[in-house]
């Protein structure tokens, strides 16, 4: 019996389909068009917080379960030749019997239930790079990835499309697409908040705002008045804001050497006795020639 009359296709082979697609994709890149493949190593297909988070929260939907498996196996051996992730929208290529074009849209958060979630992470998120880092409370990991309520989709907030023949909508090739997703989230954090049209700075500044302002404004205790630095270097502080002409800086006067004392020698004592008188010896004057 021949396949197209169950209208099932023949087998190709996981090596052909790569070749296939490559060449495809390498007429795609001789055009401009950026690509972007996602690349696994070894069996995890995600080891961050965040695409870990993504993942368990696809396989909690029973809508999805039958799909999965599958989806797993394409992504693992690299059938996801690109993916592409913009403000509520996901766009891939997958390589199967042929190069199949995947399209996803993704329903932006709600205000109220964005500004619901900032508030219930106020105070938990201390630092951008935190949030992104995915090094966060318990607390606050719950209230992000609760379900239906937390950050992200639920099923019947995402719109499935795939150019394959297969009549589910979830076809194996929009599950590969799925968990490539959770890949990216593990390398940049960042595309999640872009996916679902939020800003993930508003965290941040939901935490500066419920910080108590009684804090910010006390006076340090290390901070030294105006009298206790004139008592402790005796200078005179000048009051109020005017401004203090700067002072000419003198040179500090070295210190005077210390002569030193100068000792007199005493003088020669004379041999000749006291009291003896010297005897001079005349030279008679000579006769002229």
């Amino acid at each position: 019996m021949r396949y197209y009359e169950w209208g099932w296709r023949p087998y190709v082979s996981v090596a052909e389909r790569r070749r296939k697609a490559s060449r495809e994709v390498e007429k795609r890149r001789k055009k401009g068009q950026a690509i972007s493949p996602v690349e696994i190593e070894g069996r995890k297909i995600t080891t961050t917080f965040w695409g870990n988070a993504w993942c368990e929260n696809l396989e909690r939907y029973s809508d999805y379960a039958n799909r999965l498996p599958r989806g797993r196996t394409y992504v693992r051996n690299g059938s996801v030749v690109d993916l592409q992730i913009g403000p509520g929208e996901i766009t891939a290529l997958v390589s199967g019997s042929e190069l199949y074009e995947v399209a996803l849209e993704i329903k932006p958060v709600a205000k109220a239930r964005w500004k619901a979630i900032c508030k219930d992470c106020a105070g938990g998120i201390d630092s951008l790079v935190e949030l992104l880092q995915g090094r966060l409370s318990k607390g606050v990991m719950e209230r992000i990835c609760r379900r239906e309520t937390g950050l992200f989709p639920a099923p019947s907030e995402i719109k499935l499309n795939c150019s394959c023949p297969d009549w589910a909508s979830m076809c194996k090739h929009v599950a590969a697409v799925l968990y490539g997703v959770g890949a990216r989230l593990d390398k940049q954090p960042e595309l999640l908040f872009r996916l679902r049209e939020v800003d993930e700075k508003d965290l941040i500044a939901q935490a500066a705002t419920a910080a108590p302002l009684a804090t910010a404004a006390a006076p340090s205790a290390k901070v030294l008045e105006s009298e206790d630095l004139s008592a402790i270097f005796g200078l005179d502080m000048a009051n109020g804001d005017e401004p203090v002409a700067p002072q000419p800086k003198v040179a500090p006067a070295k210190p005077a050497r210390a002569k030193k004392a100068v000792t007199k020698r005493p003088a020669a004592k004379s041999l000749q006795p006291k009291g003896a008188q010297i005897k001079r010896r005349s030279v008679p004057p000579r006769k002229p020639q």
